[in-house]
């Protein structure tokens, strides 16, 4: 296959920890040919939405991981797969980057995760739809409705709806202290609507990332364990990382929800569990291939290539992107 992948510069990527990595390396072993490209290398010209993608080799020597050939613009449909791994945070860029893409699908690309898929599920906001496996949540920016929500479960997690890695993530407990403060900082003094969660305290053995692929779960969730009185287990935020087994409860939620994802062209799924509760839907670059395959020896990026190819096959084929 000729895949282009759109992700942030290579020369930032930290190999030893990047899932982006995990799959090209995967890819390249099986005689994929590999492009990538930023978003400012995305375009529309003539009505055709192309890339000025280069074509990239990887190498292992000293100093450098890969070698990257001249760039040439092509239209996106000429590839046989186009990956969106651009981090976040979800910005008007990003947003600019998904009507692109889905422009791009219909001149016969196939985009994974599907734009749509992605544009349409909010990483925070789209547990809602599956709330029967969530702690009691609020989502507002009204500082009485926030400050009532509070006042009933009296421990209580509050954070941006745009974050990514931990950042923003407030925790309030009984004493109410900085209660006004938090509030009054995250929603700008009520002109930005925020989510509250009630604090659940198994946050103190992981915040598990449990991937789904195609709509099937990876056997072994990733832990990311608080450090130092932190609140945040997010690697970002200094958590450890501990493969895990996933528990009945785990599978439970991702059999339930893998399906209809998968379904929505969302290839790649990264929920977020905390206990028995689901707290996030990750779909712009979910992450942690590298620590499940190095902890456990379970071949996530070869379960995701599998996964490409029959999509990128089904979708050729007149199935779905």
């Amino acid at each position: 296959m000729k895949i282009a992948i759109l992700a942030d510069r290579l020369e930032l990527f930290n190999i030893k920890k990047d899932s982006t990595y995990a799959m090209m390396r995967e890819a390249a072993a099986r005689g994929h040919e590999l492009h990538v490209f930023e978003q400012r290398h995305l375009l529309c010209e003539g009505g055709v939405v192309s890339a000025h993608a280069a074509r990239v080799r990887l190498v292992d020597e000293d100093g450098a991981w890969f070698h990257r050939e001249a760039a040439a613009t092509q239209p996106l449909s000429a590839f046989d797969a186009v990956l969106m791994r651009k981090d976040p945070p979800f910005d008007m860029e990003y947003l600019y980057s998904t009507y692109l893409l889905e422009v791009a699908q219909r001149q016969g690309a196939r985009v994974f995760n599907r734009p749509s898929g992605v544009r349409e599920h909010n990483e925070k906001l789209a547990i809602i739809e599956f709330s029967r496996f969530c702690a009691p949540t609020l989502v507002s920016r009204e500082p009485s409705r926030l400050r009532a929500f509070h006042a009933e479960h009296r421990d209580v997690i509050f954070k941006p709806l745009d974050g990514m890695g931990g950042a923003g993530i407030f925790r309030v407990r009984e004493d109410g202290m900085n209660l006004g403060a938090t509030i009054e900082m995250l929603t700008r003094d009520g002109a930005v609507t925020i989510m509250a969660q009630r604090y659940i305290p198994a946050i103190s053995d992981g915040d598990k990332r449990i991937l789904v692929i195609g709509g099937k779960p990876v056997p072994h969730a990733l832990a990311r364990i608080p450090q130092g009185g932190e609140v945040r287990g997010n690697l970002a935020a200094g958590g450890r990382g501990e493969a895990r087994p996933l528990t009945e409860r785990d599978r439970e939620i991702a059999d339930a929800l893998g399906p209809t994802l998968a379904a929505r062209g969302l290839l790649l799924v990264g929920l977020d569990v905390i206990g028995a509760h689901l707290t996030e839907i990750n779909v712009t670059s979910p992450t942690c291939f590298r620590e499940i395959m190095q902890q456990t020896g379970f071949d996530v990026a070869g379960m995701f290539i599998d996964a490409l190819e029959a999509a990128a096959s089904a979708s050729a084929h007149g199935g779905l992107a």
